[in-house]
C-alpha cells in the first residue's frame, strides 16, 4: 500500500478567510462610517499573530454586493476532511461581526468550530445574488 502524500500549499493549507474588496465591499462612498481599511489590517495583524492558525487574502468582486461587505470562510485541509465547507458572510461592517469571524477562524474555522450564534445570521447564499 501506498502512502498519502500531500503535495504543495494543500499539505499545510489553513482556515483562510477571503475578504472582498471589489465595487461595494470595502468602498468608503457606499459605507460611509466604516473604516474598511482598519478593518483589513485588523484581520491580517490578528492573522500574523495566529502562528498559521489562519490566513488572510483578498479578493476583487466576490458578487452578493447587496450584502456588503463579504468574507468568505474556507475550511482549512483539515476542515475539509471533515465536511467544512466554504461559508459567505455578510454585512461584516462592524467590530462584533469582525471579533466574531477572527474566533471562529482562530478555533479552525468550518469544520473544525462552530460559529457564533450571531455570525450564523450573517450567512448568505453567493448564488442568491
Amino acid at each position: 500500500m501506498s502512502p498519502v502524500i500531500s503535495i504543495g500549499a494543500a499539505a499545510a493549507r489553513p482556515c483562510t478567510l477571503v475578504v472582498c474588496r471589489g465595487c461595494c465591499c470595502g468602498d468608503a462612498r457606499k459605507h460611509p462610517g466604516v473604516d474598511h481599511d482598519w478593518q483589513l489590517a485588523r484581520m491580517r495583524a490578528a492573522a500574523a499573530a495566529s502562528a498559521g492558525k489562519f490566513a488572510v487574502r483578498t479578493s476583487e468582486c466576490l458578487g452578493p454586493c447587496g450584502q456588503a461587505n463579504i468574507v468568505v470562510v474556507q475550511p482549512s485541509r483539515e476542515g475539509r476532511r471533515r465536511g467544512g465547507r466554504a461559508v459567505w458572510v455578510g454585512f461584516a461592517m462592524d467590530d462584533e461581526s469582525i471579533d466574531d469571524i477572527l474566533a471562529w477562524a482562530e478555533a479552525g474555522g468550518p469544520g473544525i468550530a462552530e460559529p457564533a450564534a450571531a455570525l450564523t445570521l450573517q450567512v448568505v447564499d453567493p448564488r442568491a445574488t
